[in-house]
């Protein structure tokens, strides 16, 4: 008799693999591809986009003082960091559109409606996060510690320590923006519901300062500036979590008011005592099946098959 030969699966899965590390070669230089393209339009204005960021800066430093360049290269690198890192922010929907494109067909339909919007809003929260560093975070920020300056010392800032400091400042909110996000996944997933993350709202306020402590530079100011937003689109995201599932909160709560019965009280009984599961012994078995037959007799009563003889023999034909 004859055997399959596996080959010509094995040469499929193969080729399958390899076409897919083709489109993800592919899609991944469209990407770098994009970036460069990016860079290449917004170099030429680098030292304009760099005097835009220093803005809230310059704005509160005394009069007579500016910016300064400690290393001799600064000058032409600091903008090209700068543009470099703008064309990554600003090719993120492309990139991220690259990814969709690749996983997508081997996601459910019901799984590519979730994953899209939440695709979406994950990247305009990530803007608004950076926007919120630019315009509110910055001014009070910039203007509390040239305030503060002891007299006689000159605020002049290097420019490159003033744009590491301002990227990890727009990096810490745009990624504390994505709270709403993170929690409607966690709900959607099925790792929690929206009543408990209710419950802990006292631990995920005093989370939210710990990370804004731990994100931000060490002063109070920009501290308090992330955790209040972190600790307000976390209650947005537990909102919309509560409008997206629904249904199943409801069944949660129908659950636990649902009278249960006396096995399943014995079961939850038995999970909550957390006791260890332990393999019966050879009396303890035949003593447990003793008690089942009893169990079954009596159930079933006497049998019927031949009629209980009170008078004696039975009569004999003549």
């Amino acid at each position: 008799m004859g055997t399959s030969n596996p080959e010509p699966q094995d040469e499929m899965q193969s080729g399958s693999f390899i076409s897919h590390l083709v489109e993800l070669r592919d899609r991944l230089l469209r990407s770098v591809i994009a970036i460069a393209i990016g860079f290449a339009v917004l170099f030429p204005f680098a030292n304009n986009l760099y005097s835009f960021l220093a803005g809230p800066l310059m704005k509160h430093l005394p009069e007579g003082s500016s910016m300064i360049a400690i290393d001799v290269a600064s000058p032409f690198l600091a903008p090209f960091k700068l543009v470099l890192l703008l064309s990554v922010v600003i090719t993120i929907p492309y990139t991220l559109h690259q990814f969709w494109a690749f996983v997508a067909p081997g996601l459910y339909k019901h799984e590519k409606r979730l994953a899209a919007p939440l695709l979406i809003s994950s990247v305009v929260l990530f803007y608004l996060g950076m926007a919120f560093a630019y315009y509110v975070v910055f001014p009070l920020v910039f203007g509390f510690f040239t305030s503060v300056a002891p007299e006689g010392v000159s605020v002049m800032t290097d420019i490159n320590r003033y744009l590491d400091f301002v990227l990890m400042l727009f990096l810490a909110f745009g990624i504390a923006f994505e709270v709403p996000v993170a929690t409607i996944l966690i709900v959607m997933v099925g790792i929690t519901t929206p009543a408990k993350l209710a419950r802990m709202r006292p631990y995920i306020i005093v989370a939210a300062f710990v990370i804004g402590m731990l994100l931000t530079p060490p002063d109070v100011i920009s501290q308090i500036l992330l955790a209040i937003p972190m600790w307000l689109l976390f209650e947005a995201g537990l909102w919309m979590a509560r409008l997206l599932v629904p249904a199943k909160e409801a069944g949660d709560q129908d659950g636990d008011n649902t009278a249960t019965s006396p096995t399943e009280e014995a079961i939850n009984q038995a999970i909550i005592d957390e006791e260890p599961y332990r393999h019966l012994s050879d009396e303890e078995m035949e003593a447990e099946l003793d008690r089942l037959e009893e169990d079954e007799e009596e159930e079933s009563g006497p049998s019927h098959d031949t009629p209980p003889n009170s008078g004696g023999d039975p009569k004999q034909p003549s």
